[in-house]
């Protein structure tokens, strides 16, 4: 049910995500243990289209 993420940048700096029916989870693949942030379906697609838009406009996800 957890995938890396893509934009995941060694094999030890990454984190997961889970996609469920009604949110999606996100972990640190380091420690899956800890904290799991959840976001609501349409909480998750405006952060989604959020970091797209920053990427195809020339900005960073890095600038937050």
């Amino acid at each position: 049910m957890w995938r890396k993420s893509s934009y995941s940048g060694s094999n030890t700096e990454c984190c997961e995500v889970a996609a469920l029916p009604t949110e999606v989870r996100v972990r640190d693949s380091k420690c899956p243990q800890r904290a799991v942030l959840r976001f609501s379906l349409p909480i998750w697609q405006v952060a989604v289209a959020y970091f797209a838009w920053g990427e195809s406009a020339g900005g960073s996800h890095e600038q937050l």
